[in-house]
């Protein structure tokens, strides 16, 4: 079992920055792929970014590539997802996933949510 508590969301203008964290509890997150989804209003959660269970690679969606980067702290515990140059279409509810296997863009093949946190982009 993997309980996920994302921090870090609020409102900023649009060219600001913001940095969201997923703590994550239990001993085994090492073992666990990460990924960050996003759902704006009226819209399906969509793919965000996603990271090995090494780190050693990372995905990021078209829309983000190049102004966010996600990683992670295994000995933390913690997943990252720094956001540069924000614009108000990133504005929605950031959530973090954990799946035990590979990385993948998928929301159905996570096996654990975190609540979510807002990130609102204004113009």
């Amino acid at each position: 079992q993997v309980q996920l508590v994302e921090s870090g969301g609020g409102l900023v203008q649009a060219g600001g920055s913001l940095r969201l964290s997923c703590a994550a509890s239990g001993r085994t997150f090492s073992s666990y792929a990460m990924g960050w989804f996003r759902q704006a209003p009226g819209k399906e959660r969509e793919f965000v970014a996603g990271i090995t269970w090494s780190g050693g690679s990372t995905q990021h969606a078209d829309s983000v590539k190049g102004r966010f980067t996600i990683s992670r702290n295994n000995a933390k515990n913690t997943v990252y997802l720094q956001m540069n140059s924000l614009k108000p279409e990133d504005t929605a509810v950031y959530y973090c996933a954990a799946a035990l296997g590979r990385s993948s863009r998928v929301p159905y093949e996570y096996d654990y949510w975190g609540q979510g946190t807002q990130v609102t982009v204004s113009s």
